[in-house]
């Protein structure tokens, strides 16, 4: 995204109208999103703890029939899983990555698994009662990072500040909203969540989770959650392998919503305040 120029610099560009009268456009006036309020702090505490296996690279998190379907990254390892929520037990495994594919985010809707990938372009489509093995594919233009869904839509994201509207049948694009806060563009949108009207995403390589109005694709609410690995796991932190913050899963029927990282060693039950 390009910088607006000061105030002091800027253009003026001359348009004709269907008069052929000149109308002068200042193009320096302030973007839209220097008028928008800063996002809320949203307070949160942490209810629950539970184990959480430190070889999931997680991608995608997602809760269904009372178990965490968990799609982990990496090229080789990448992996798709159904995990028992309070032991952190993998009951299910299907490993699906190679040296070119490297599993991303994950979203159940309507009885199937979408899968994203990162760079090869491909989504992997399950049947929810098999995990073992795709169904079909589709093609994607862009990379995969995070999906969800909102009830009529699969919702994903490409690190940058879009986020796409898809048809799930088809996986055509219906729409594409530009996220932003008072800042500017929010790139690296990362694991998704939809909960309550509103899309919940990590962002990589940061601590904190933003909360997005999905009509407007405006930033309204941010989650800060600092020093999470060396408050609750600082024995367990490996160099180079704990990674960052990457996990939202919400459980509809329990209202329980759920957050982890990269390898880490736990998984926290976290309450909005």
């Amino acid at each position: 995204m390009k910088l607006y120029l000061a105030a002091a610099s800027l253009i003026i560009l001359v348009s004709c109208n269907s008069n052929g009268d000149k109308e002068i456009i200042d193009p320096g006036a302030k973007p839209k999103y220097m008028s928008m309020p800063a996002p809320a702090n949203l307070g949160y505490a942490i209810v629950a703890e539970y184990p959480h296996d430190t070889s999931a690279y997680t991608q995608g998190l997602q809760v269904y029939n009372g178990k965490f379907y968990e799609g982990t990254g990496d090229f080789e390892t990448s992996s798709l899983r159904i995990v028992d929520i309070k032991t952190g037990k993998v009951e299910k495994k299907h490993m699906m990555g190679t040296d070119k594919i490297f599993g991303e985010g994950i979203n159940i809707f309507n009885g199937k698994l979408y899968q994203l990938t990162w760079e090869s372009h491909l989504v992997y489509v399950y049947d929810v009662k098999n995990i073992d093995k795709p169904i079909k594919t589709f093609n994607w233009p862009y990379d995969g990072w995070g999906i969800t869904n909102d009830g009529t839509s699969l919702i994903i994201s490409d690190g940058t500040a879009n986020l796409y509207f898809v048809d799930p049948e088809t996986f055509k694009v219906k729409e594409i909203k530009s996220v932003n806060s008072n800042e500017g563009p929010q790139m690296y949108l990362n694991e998704l969540e939809y909960i309550n009207g509103f899309i919940y995403a990590n962002v990589y390589q940061s601590e904190y989770i933003v909360k997005i109005d999905p009509s407007t694709g405006n930033i309204v609410g941010r989650i800060d959650l600092p020093g999470l690995k060396e408050k609750y796991f600082q024995s367990q932190i490996v160099p180079q392998r704990t990674d960052v913050l990457n996990g939202i899963a919400y459980d509809s029927s329990t209202k329980k919503i759920y957050i982890t990282g990269k390898r880490w060693p736990k998984l926290f039950e976290i309450e909005l305040k």
